[in-house]
């Protein structure tokens, strides 16, 4: 199984760690995501209240020289324009699709408890990142850029 029959993610969790894998099935409404280890494809669940972020890549590699441009107006817009800040201050821009479920302070209740956190398409298209849901749990704030 060369790629692990799935998507390639890098979960981040809360404390700096990261894992490379791939992900099959995953939800929002996932109490665990289920990755294969990039390196050793071994499965390895891991809980969403630990994680950050999971970042839908294109590779794992990246690009050392490439710099993620972090403003808006360079793509098309998909979806309501938002800038997050996660509890450890590193932040984020992109989309998100349809309405904030939440008022300032974000409490996801309006879309049931099983919803963990959401996508968000990134600012910028080169960039290496395909998509990432964010989980709730992890945000310190979130801005609606109007």
């Amino acid at each position: 199984m060369e790629n692990g029959g799935g998507e390639k993610i890098v979960a981040r969790f809360k404390d700096g760690r990261l894992v490379k894998g791939f992900v099959r099935g995953f939800s929002i409404e996932s109490d665990t995501v289920v990755l294969n280890d990039q390196k050793t494809l071994q499965e390895i669940g891991v809980p969403i209240e630990v994680l950050k972020a999971i970042f839908f890549v294109k590779n794992f590699g990246g690009s050392s020289e490439y710099v993620e441009r972090k403003a808006f107006g360079i793509r098309k817009n998909p979806g309501k324009k938002v800038f997050i800040k996660f509890s450890d201050n590193e932040t984020l821009v992109g989309f998100i699709e349809g309405e904030v479920p939440w008022d300032k302070g974000f409490s996801l209740a309006k879309l049931g408890k099983k919803v963990k956190g959401f996508f968000l398409t990134p600012v910028d298209e080169d960039s290496n990142n395909n998509k990432v849901f964010v989980v709730a749990g992890a945000i310190q704030d979130i801005t609606i850029i109007v």
